[in-house]
């Protein structure tokens, strides 16, 4: 519209150094710029309506070229783009219509579409402009939120009720479907999978893995923990016995033959004294020096003296000659008292008679007292040579895996303080630490017998989703709180998981599926939903710290209670959904799937 005001006002110039004509002509000169100023206002309305018929339609055309141009050629586009347009673009006038489109991985998929096209002219003909040219775009970007979501589905045994299993098949592989749908270029969606019932398989093939627990020599120096996969699952020198603890308390040999446990084995034995097999009895017994004398106390009160006749230590140290014959003691010969003429038996008497009256006289001769020795009995306990236990080849493991934690319990039993004291391992996303090593990091391996389908990594491998989902089968017990904890670990990485790096120029967004159809009934340490649900609360509101979002669902065919931890759970109130019938897991997938992968026009 400015080139024909130019053209205009270049006219009326010629006009303005003029001086024939007459009243009429000057008149129809005069008339020129309102009719060219009502023309303009006509034709630009004209253009304006069909750049606008134009913009409507580029945008619905970069919308629908959006959903196939990571597969298209560039050809293909160019050829989809101009028959998409055109199809939508019905305005007859328009001339030379020409389109272009452009692709483009940069900082997210971005499609842009542009569109040129003349028009006639009417009214400003009479001005000298003949065609308008006009031109439009459109840009569609998408994919600058980058999809990983995991998949945490229940295998237990109740999902072989109410045709819950199918259902969850079909549900599961058109979320796929949905999922691989919103993909224009690699790495836009990535899934993985943790099929979970009380324990996860991590793969049999991971045996050699630094992250998983045995409960070997190195990892268990005391042998303490009789639950670990080493103590449980291998031989017995003797093969009575099928558990490395029986192995060594009940499985080896004694040096008696008499006795078949290390218990009863070690606490007997040989002692010095004949007659005693037991420990006890042994240590309380003991001989003497001095024969006669069975116990500790008489023997200690027992011993000999020097001179004969003497049998105890203070008549042997007492010991003496008396001059009166038959007096044994000081005491009594001091006493005594002889006549020197005759026998006179009195004093008078013999004073009567001409004798002397003679007082008794004491020469001490002591005896040596050697008191008794007593020598303890000594006991030899019987030998315990323990049974070999060797563990079967680690390789022979079927993949399953329990929760991370303590044996005895999930919490900090080791003694430790400050921030290391409690790490809770069943409850959080921290890698496995073999190096320190924190043992109650890594995985247990157990050899369930109902060990569901292994998980799979996150990635876009859609083919190997479907053949996984396909051979999902219902068993064992329910262990929501391991599915959650490997789900999450399954989007950050570590353990059995290895994730892709994030591209700087996207923005991820990290989501969990957990579907399950019943309550906890079993993990490694408990066997109530009492125990069980708070440990996997904490679980949850570790993930909603992390930003992931978290979607809950419940299918309660068989009338248990709605659970309060899965709704608590949920990232939002919204994203819990209670199902009361099977086949409606495939509309909630639906539902979340459609929430997941919208396209947005960003210009």
């Amino acid at each position: 519209m400015m080139n024909a005001w130019k053209k205009f006002r270049r006219t009326l110039s010629a006009f303005r150094v003029a001086n024939a004509g007459n009243v009429a002509i000057t008149f129809a000169f005069a008339s020129l710029p309102i009719i060219g100023f009502v023309g303009a206002a006509v034709d630009y309305s004209r253009a304006n309506s069909v750049k606008a018929a134009m913009q409507t339609a580029l945008d619905s055309t970069a919308l629908m070229l959006a959903k196939e141009a990571a597969t298209d050629t560039e050809d293909e586009l160019k050829i989809n783009a101009s028959k998409f347009f055109k199809a939508l673009f019905k305005r007859e006038e328009a001339k030379d219509v020409d389109v272009k489109v452009t692709y483009t991985t940069t900082g997210g998929s971005n499609i842009k579409v542009e569109a040129t096209a003349s028009l006639d002219a009417q009214f400003v003909r009479v001005l000298g402009f003949d065609t308008f040219h006009l031109g439009a775009s459109s840009t569609a970007k998408w994919g600058i939120n980058r999809l990983r979501v995991a998949l945490v589905l229940d295998n237990t045994g109740s999902m072989a009720d109410a045709g819950k299993m199918a259902a969850l098949k079909t549900a599961t592989k058109g979320l796929i479907a949905q999922l691989q749908g919103a993909v224009t270029t690699t790495g836009d969606v990535y899934v993985s999978i943790v099929p979970f019932v009380k324990d996860v398989n991590v793969g049999a093939a991971n045996y050699t893995a630094d992250w998983i627990y045995w409960g070997t020599a190195a990892q268990d120096p005391t042998f303490s923990d009789n639950a670990s996969w080493d103590a449980i699952n291998g031989t017995c020198s003797n093969t009575s016995w099928t558990s490395r603890s029986n192995c060594f308390s009940r499985g080896g040999t004694c040096s008696n033959t008499s006795f078949t446990r290390q218990s009863t084995c070690t606490t007997n034995g040989t002692c010095s004294v004949g007659g005693q097999t037991s420990q006890s009895t042994c240590n309380s017994s003991g001989t003497c020096s001095i024969s006669g004398n069975n116990s500790q106390t008489s023997c200690n009160s027992a011993g000999t003296c020097s001179l004969a006749g003497y049998s105890t230590q203070t008549s042997c140290q007492n010991a003496g000659t008396c001059s009166i014959s038959g007096q044994s003691s000081q005491s009594s010969c001091q006493n005594a008292h002889v006549c020197s003429v005759g026998t006179w038996g009195s004093k008078s008497t013999c004073q009567s008679h001409g004798g002397t009256w003679l007082a008794g006289v004491w020469t001490p001769t002591p005896g040596t007292w050697t008191t008794a020795t007593w020598t303890p009995a000594t006991f030899t306990p019987f030998v315990w040579t323990p049974g070999v236990w060797t563990p079967k080849n680690h390789n022979t493991w079927t993949g399953c895996v329990m929760d991370r934690g303590y044996p005895a319990s999930p919490s900090n039993l080791g003694g430790l303080s400050g921030p290391d004291a409690t790490y809770n391992y069943d409850t959080n996303a921290l890698a496995p630490d073999p190096v320190t090593p924190r043992w109650s990091s890594l995985y247990p391996a157990e050899q369930y017998s109902a060990c569901p389908q292994a998980v799979k990594n996150l990635s876009d491998d859609w083919s190997g989703m479907n053949t996984l989902v396909d051979n999902m089968s219902p068993n064992g017990n329910t262990n929501q709180a391991i599915g959650l904890q490997l789900g999450w670990t399954s989007l950050v990485g570590g353990g059995p998981f290895t994730v892709p790096a994030m591209d700087p120029n996207y923005k991820y967004n990290q989501v969990i599926i957990l579907l399950t159809d019943g309550l906890n009934t079993q993990n490694r340490w408990y066997s109530a939903d009492t125990d069980i649900d708070p440990r996997q609360a904490t679980t949850c509101d570790n993930i909603k710290d992390a930003k992931i979002d978290l979607y809950t669902i419940q299918v309660n065919t068989g009338g248990d209670p709605t659970s309060t931890m899965l709704q608590n759970c949920a990232s939002d109130p919204e994203k819990f959904y209670l199902l009361t019938q099977a086949d409606q897991m495939t509309a909630t997938f639906q539902t979340i799937g459609t929430n997941l992968t919208k396209l947005r026009v960003a210009q």
